[in-house]
C-alpha cells in the first residue's frame, strides 16, 4: 500500500514556480495538525480542521477584510 501524504487543496498565486503558498490536508495526521499551510519561505502552519473551518467562516463573513486595508 503506498504511503499517503498531504493532499494539496489550493495554491495561492500559482503564476510562477517560486514555491507559492499552498494549502494541504494530511489524512495521516490527527487532531490539531491535519490542515497545513506552507509559505514561499519554507515555513508552515498546522491547525485542526475545526480551526480551519473557523478561519474560513471569518473570511466569508468579511471579518478579515480589514486586515487587507490596514
Amino acid at each position: 500500500m503506498p504511503e499517503s501524504g498531504p493532499e494539496p487543496i489550493a495554491t495561492f498565486c500559482g503564476d510562477c514556480d517560486c514555491g507559492c503558498p499552498r494549502l494541504f490536508v494530511d489524512p495521516a495526521e490527527t487532531g490539531d495538525r491535519r490542515v497545513r499551510i506552507t509559505d514561499d519561505f519554507g515555513q508552515r502552519i498546522q491547525m485542526s480542521v475545526e480551526q480551519f473551518r473557523d478561519l474560513v467562516a471569518q473570511a466569508k463573513s468579511g471579518l478579515l477584510d480589514g486586515a487587507l486595508t490596514a
